[in-house]
């Protein structure tokens, strides 16, 4: 048995936490937050979610708070065309072994919280923000922002796209800044007209812009998401934005998607950061995980998916290991190398979709339509099984 040090305790450390202690260890999350807990909006969950979520234990738990979705669909954001749409019952769920479901941040993450407190080898310890580590052949201090010490065998920095355990692992500075800007807001599904009530991912593309809703919270609100590829060039997080200004910032939105926007309240802004994929996240026996191994833009959807993987993949690189193992770092080279290329190509994948799929202008917006158009059902389940299909 082995004692883990967990720095973050959002999704991905939470998910680690329960992975690692299902092996028989021990572990300490050390979160920032005083409290325990997930802010944020809607997120998608395809296939490899599930697959990973029962291997940690919660797939049933996080199925009961999901919205399971019938399809995705591809909408021309100016035409109100319906451009492609992918079918996600029968032939698909048959295929990748699981449904494609739509939750709430805060559902999945209380799903992964309820787990971790259930297991008696996990501590939970909120206010201590890791801000650097030391480590020697015995192990691995994690010093907090208190100036406390926490020691263990190894230490997992699960802190983020601006993960303090990165910083000093790798050295590669603030993200990158991709200059699109999202507009986020959730309505009650009441004030919703029945006739847009779609039990979809549904996205409208436009020029330099797109806009993406379903439903949440067991399809009692309905997620907004509208983003706007501006050349932002600072980041910003949850910035409160006036309704006029967001309805502004897309003057072509066709009649449907339009009525829709105007719906959104509470509106927060974020300016969306990635990173360039590394080879190497492990300093001996410190390692990353999630976004801060790999943080990507959301145009695949595989984020919070990318980071159950790598809990998954954790856990079981740490199976019937010892606290006093001299070759510790090993096992996490292993997970690191299990996790290198399918991050990677996700992380570039993303950003690609953003510029090929989702903002394109003109005549490369016409040629997108009609690609999209011509593919199957089979075809676009082709091109995703790479993805959807996980890892098995």
């Amino acid at each position: 048995m082995a004692n883990i040090l967990i720095a973050g305790g959002g999704i991905g450390g939470l998910a680690a936490a329960i992975s690692i202690a299902r092996q028989g260890h021990t572990v300490t999350v050390l979160e920032r937050s005083e409290v325990f807990g997930e802010v944020g909006a809607g997120i998608q969950l395809g296939p490899n979610a599930f697959l990973a979520l029962d291997r940690l234990g919660v797939g049933t738990a996080v199925r009961e708070r999901a919205v399971l979705i019938d399809e995705l669909r591809f909408m021309d954001g100016v035409t109100g065309e319906r451009v492609a749409s992918m079918p996600l019952t029968g032939a698909y769920r048959e295929r990748f072994g699981n449904p494609y479901a739509v939750v709430h941040r805060g559902d999945l993450y209380q799903a992964l919280l309820d787990a971790c407190r259930a297991h008696p080898g996990v501590l939970l310890l909120g206010g201590n923000y890791v801000v650097r580590y030391a480590q020697d052949h015995a192990g691995v201090t994690a010093v907090t922002c208190t100036g406390r010490e926490f020691h263990g065998d190894a230490l997992i920095g699960a802190d983020g796209i601006r993960s303090a355990v990165r910083r000093q692992l790798v050295g590669d500075g603030a993200p990158r800044v991709s200059g699109h800007t999202i507009y986020r807001s959730v309505i009650p599904m009441e004030r919703v007209p029945e006739e847009l009530r779609w039990n979809s991912v549904t996205l409208w593309a436009g020029p330099k812009w797109h806009f993406v809703h379903y439903p949440i919270a067991s399809g009692k609100s309905l997620n907004l998401a509208a983003t706007r590829d501006d050349a932002a060039t600072e980041a910003m997080t949850g910035v409160l934005v006036d309704a006029g200004q967001v309805a502004a910032e897309f003057p072509d939105l066709g009649d449907a998607a339009r009525r829709l926007l105007a719906l959104g309240e509470n509106w927060r802004a974020w300016v969306l950061c990635d990173r360039d994929p590394i080879a190497g996240w492990t300093d001996g026996r410190v390692a990353l995980l999630g976004d801060a191994a790999h943080p990507m833009l959301q145009y695949a959807a595989q984020g919070a998916c990318m980071a159950l993987e790598d809990a998954v993949l954790l856990g079981e690189a740490l199976a019937g290991a010892e606290g006093g193992e001299p070759a510790f770092g090993r096992r996490l080279e292993k997970y690191n190398a299990g996790r290198r290329e399918r991050t990677c190509r996700t992380q570039l994948v993303a950003r690609e979709m953003g510029r090929q799929l989702y903002h394109p202008t003109g005549e490369a917006a016409l040629a997108r339509n009609e690609m999209l158009s011509s593919l199957s059902a089979e075809d676009l389940y082709d091109k995703v099984d790479w993805l959807h299909a996980g890892v098995r």
